[in-house]
């Protein structure tokens, strides 16, 4: 790219900002004999005029500012630039055919194409660009049936986590087989037609209503979903996750239930004995059992069960007293996943939060590593249990997605396709540091910067991180981050406690009573920063979203003073609640609950929404959410704004982003990707003092 040096991306005039009235109340909730205030529980009405007219007001705000942003515009249109590139997703079988997203460059949403070989002229199957004149109607899962003869794939409107089962033949006819109120399904294909999860149809708010009595269903083809048939429920315990997995072969139906984020139960039917019902092979929520295929009567399950970092195990459940034997046993390394191609098992570990992958046969004999290009991460698997062929993909910071192909029987990996951008990539450096975080605790961290970058402190950098859920931040492309990096950005990414990228003992160690090493963590990752002269508190921007949203608010509101902008997104931040809107019930897991006495009061210690402080200088923060966010309601958002805008103390920015007709994250057309990726950079340039490159 052409380098053009935009000086009027200055702070000089300072931008002033008038924030909108937000009215307050006297609300007052009780906890164990302790009175919170809670002055903004209006702002939860997700259907009211009033929170309407404040999301309306703030918005005028914000873009009122991010307009006044002289270098605004180039960053949008280099954004715009360097994300046209065409894009492929991996291939998959379907029969003698194969399944294939595709995007052109800048279409909001990729296409799914069908092709007769690998190398078959694509016909378009699917384009989610003609479902809504915005892009904003988004396919999620897809499925093709057991004789790929059709193909299952979900539609979410908006973002929204509420998703619809629709079902095309393999030649793209439409079938008029729709199912309603999913959340969080599968479509698991037996016979002909296929099971799901659903919820009855919410008789409040469908965007922020508490969701209970999760159901398992079993749809057949050409029938109404009133006639479909109710296959698992739980009338007395209304806050689980059921889903249920058909095994291939029509063998086993498997119903995993679960109370949270982690840990489920495990039972099992045989289809082949009519009439039989399911057989409970492990019950209580305290270990995670993913079954991961089966050989005849052997179900395999990967497991944490007396292994932190997770072993595959096998199971013969027709046995009168079923034994769990060991596959490929626990190691040093994560093993993320197993997934059975072609009677191989194709294993990919994760050693110091990269990927690994391995092949061995179905008795755990390993076979062969398949070495991958550097330190990235494997993005995604592809193939079929009675089918040789695979596909894999690779990323990493400065990798878009190779995706390689290779015969699991004789496995030598060839390119299969590689995408290259305008921006040369190769004059990148990635490195990862351990640090010690504030109780000693080794914690790693990737670190990625243009060559000839001097660590003199002055250098603009951004921290990343997520820290929950047993989710591990792996290596990962971004085309919005080559922006930052091409304007001399540093990007990092802190791997912190609370994550899976070592394990159950990671992940347990930034939960519940020890959700804060996870601040800790970050904080220190930050100080690693200053104090080896990468970058300074007044150079130094966070970002974080969902779990990660309520990371940044919490650092932000313990220490203000170490980072000069803060970027939350649909962020988690009134931790005496989130358990009361739609699935916020499933991470008391991971958080605990305000409804004990004891968390309670370890919540309020840290919970953004509650610390914030009257007469404290915050960084200049910019707040992003969407209306259409189910998962973490923009109650939270809301509400922290008009709290953190209250008590700032000094010029630093306090603005809120909403974003109409979207969702938390997933599915996001590319044009609205586009344009809040450019008010972020340009929020983030402004605030860091960056003279924006072109």
């Amino acid at each position: 790219m052409a380098l053009l040096i935009m000086s009027s991306c200055t702070r000089n005039p300072q931008i002033k900002v008038v924030y909108p009235e937000t009215r307050k109340t006297d609300h007052k909730d009780v906890y164990f004999g302790k009175e919170v205030a809670d002055p903004y529980r209006w702002l939860e009405d997700d259907r009211s005029a009033e929170t309407a007219g404040w999301v309306k007001a703030q918005n005028e705000t914000t873009f009122g500012y991010l307009s006044q942003i002289p270098c605004r515009e180039a960053i949008a249109a280099s954004l715009t630039e360097i994300w046209n590139y065409p894009r492929q997703g991996l291939p998959m079988k379907a029969g003698d055919k194969y399944l294939v997203w595709k995007n052109d460059g800048l279409q909001n949403q990729s296409v799914l194409y069908v092709m007769d070989g690998l190398e078959g002229e694509p016909r378009e199957f699917i384009n989610p660009n003609t479902l809504s004149a915005e892009g904003t109607t988004a396919v999620g899962s897809l499925s093709p049936s057991n004789d790929n003869k059709y193909v299952g794939y979900t539609v979410s409107v908006g973002g929204s986590d509420w998703k619809e089962i629709r079902v095309k033949d393999i030649n793209g006819n439409d079938l008029p087989d729709v199912i309603n109120w999913v959340k969080f399904s599968g479509i698991s294909w037996d016979t002909n037609g296929f099971y799901y999860s659903a919820y009855d149809e919410p008789k409040g708010s469908a965007l922020s209503q508490k969701n209970e009595y999760n159901k398992v269903y079993y749809h057949k083809l050409g029938t109404k979903q009133s006639q479909d048939k109710l296959v698992y429920q739980d009338l007395k315990n209304p806050l689980r996750y059921n889903t249920a997995y058909a095994t291939k072969d029509g063998r086993f139906l498997l119903l995993v239930v679960s109370g949270g984020t982690s840990g489920n139960s495990l039972a099992v039917k045989n289809l082949k004995q009519p009439g039989s019902d399911f057989r409970t092979l492990v019950a209580g929520f305290d270990w995670d059992y993913m079954p991961i295929g089966n050989f005849d009567n052997q179900l395999y399950v990967l497991t944490n069960d007396g292994a932190p970092r997770y072993k595959l195990v096998k199971i013969d459940p027709t046995a009168k007293k079923p034994a769990w034997e060991t596959v490929i046993p626990e190691s040093d390394d994560v093993l993320q996943s197993v997934s059975v191609i072609g009677g191989k098992l194709v294993a990919e570990c994760l050693h110091d939060a990269h990927s690994k992958l391995y092949i061995h046969d179905k008795t755990g004999k390993l076979e062969t590593e398949l070495a991958l290009p550097g330190i990235g991460t494997v993005a995604g698997i592809s193939g079929d249990k009675d089918e040789n062929e695979m596909f894999y993909g690779f990323t990493s910071f400065t990798t878009l997605n190779d995706i390689y192909r290779l015969d699991v029987s004789n496995p030598q990996p060839e390119l299969y396709k590689s995408i290259s951008l305008k921006v040369k990539t190769g004059k990148y450096v990635t490195e990862q540091v351990f640090y010690e975080s504030k109780d000693g605790t080794k914690v790693p961290m990737f670190i990625v910067y243009k060559e000839g970058t001097k660590k003199n402190g002055k250098n603009p950098t951004l921290l990343y991180a997520y820290g929950g859920f047993n989710i591990s931040l792996t290596p990962s492309f971004s085309v919005s981050r080559m922006f930052f990096l091409e304007q001399g950005g540093i990007y990092a990414v802190a791997n912190l406690r609370g994550g899976g990228e070592y394990g159950e003992e990671w992940h347990k160690a930034g939960t519940k009573l020890q959700k804060q090493n996870v601040f800790d963590d970050f904080i220190a990752a930050a100080e690693y920063l200053i104090r080896e002269k990468y970058t300074s508190s007044e150079k130094l921007a966070i970002r974080g979203g969902s779990n990660g949203g309520l990371l940044v608010g919490a650092c932000m509101t313990q220490r203000p003073e170490l980072f000069k902008v803060a970027l939350p997104a649909v962020g988690v931040m009134d931790m005496l609640r989130f358990h009361k809107f739609t699935v916020g019930w499933g991470w008391v897991s991971d958080y605990g609950s305000s409804d004990n006495e004891e968390e309670f009061n370890y919540l309020l210690g840290y919970s953004p929404l509650h610390n914030i402080k009257p007469g404290v200088c915050y960084p200049a923060t910019l707040v992003t959410t969407a209306d259409h966010d189910d998962r973490v309601v923009p109650a939270h958002s809301f509400k922290f704004t008009a709290t953190l805008q209250e008590a700032q103390a000094c010029d630093n920015p306090v603005l809120i982003r909403v974003e109409t007709m979207a969702g938390h994250g997933a599915g996001k057309p590319i044009s609205k990707a586009i344009e809040e990726e450019a008010d972020v950079w340009a929020f983030v340039c402004y605030n860091l003092g960056i003279n924006v490159k072109k």
